[in-house]
């Protein structure tokens, strides 16, 4: 079983990495484009950002959306494993999705693996974003609609598809089953 991350949580981590590299609330604002209200919201847990607004977050942080889990799975495989039972997950009311981390966080792991379920009229933000790292993803069951750039497509289970760092996404559910999607994230390099 899935371990569910509060929002307040998040908002704590987000806090805790913004004063660690000592970025201002105003400063992340203006880095992300979003109100100062809006971020001082998230760091309280008062609201459930997207998924394109937690990855504008962390992006604007050198951080990733992977990092905003609190702790590696605990047990005895050595933070090489992550059992299916120990995955932490984060819900996004807005985007009606859910995010669990699937590989060992933290550390200087050069690849973190998320995977996102998608429900039925969910999607990733309001509009595109660009993305700081490169993501491999892969379709595991749903159909999910794909905005890259200028460009649109369907995929359903079994598609891949590589999006290069800088390209504006936008992740949508397209059918009535939920759309669960791994997404393979190249980390940024110091």
């Amino acid at each position: 079983m899935s371990h569910q991350i509060s929002q307040k949580t998040v908002g704590a981590r987000l806090r805790q990495f913004r004063e660690q590299r000592r970025v201002s609330l105003r400063k992340l604002a203006k880095l992300t484009e979003f109100s100062p209200s809006f971020i001082s919201q998230v760091e309280n847990g008062q609201a459930s950002p997207s998924i394109g607004s937690l990855e504008r977050i962390a992006g604007s942080l050198g951080i990733t959306l992977g990092e905003f889990f609190t702790a590696p799975a605990q047990g005895g495989d050595s933070g090489l494993v992550v059992r299916g039972r120990g995955r932490s997950q984060i819900t996004s009311s807005w985007s009606i999705a859910q995010i669990e981390a699937l590989g060992p966080l933290g550390g200087d792991r050069a690849l973190e693996s998320v995977l996102i379920t998608l429900e039925s009229g969910g999607r990733s933000g309001k509009r595109p974003q660009a993305h700081a790292m490169e993501q491999f993803v892969f379709v595991l069951s749903g159909k999910v609609r794909l905005r890259v750039d200028d460009s649109a497509y369907v995929l359903k289970a079994g598609d891949a598809v590589t999006i290069l760092r800088r390209q504006e996404r936008l992740w949508e559910n397209a059918g009535p089953a939920p759309a669960r999607i791994l997404v393979v994230s190249a980390r940024l390099t110091s």
